[in-house]
């Protein structure tokens, strides 16, 4: 069975500012490029919003693989986000877990999907990684 490549990025023109997401799916030989933006926003929401986008373009239910340079979304689904969820989204400091309406969308987004996650350095030449990179890039642009 193939697996879907999803490679994610989000930036941002000072945090808070201008923020950009993208997003670039890879089924076979197969390619499809998303992005978009926020006029005021941060490099943490545009990190949620390209996972959160990618995963709602995928319309088969393939396995998928998310490549992201994101520490802060990776840890968050697979080491956090089910202590916050039993918390009520508090922290473990017992404060609201920031972002929370994106970490939510983006529990939502991966039901049903069977994912894994793999971390790769960003601006280190991963083709995938800096195509999202530049798409992300654009979505500042449009912002």
């Amino acid at each position: 069975m193939k697996r879907i490549a999803l490679y994610t990025d989000g930036a941002c023109s000072g945090n808070p500012g201008p923020g950009g997401w993208g997003a670039l799916l890879i089924w076979g030989e197969h390619r499809r490029e998303l992005n978009g933006g926020e006029p005021d926003t941060t490099n943490n929401r545009m990190e949620l919003r390209a996972v959160i986008e990618g995963l709602s373009a995928i319309t088969r239910r393939e396995p998928v693989t998310i490549y992201t340079d994101s520490i802060y979304v990776m840890k968050g689904v697979t080491e956090w986000m089910r202590g916050w969820k039993a918390k009520n989204w508090m922290t473990a400091a017992k404060k609201p877990v920031k972002n929370r309406d994106l970490w939510e969308a983006l529990d939502a987004a991966l039901t049903g999907h069977d994912v894994q996650w793999q971390w790769v350095k960003g601006h280190a030449g991963d083709p995938g990684n800096e195509r999202a990179d530049e798409l992300a890039r654009e979505g500042i642009r449009r912002s």
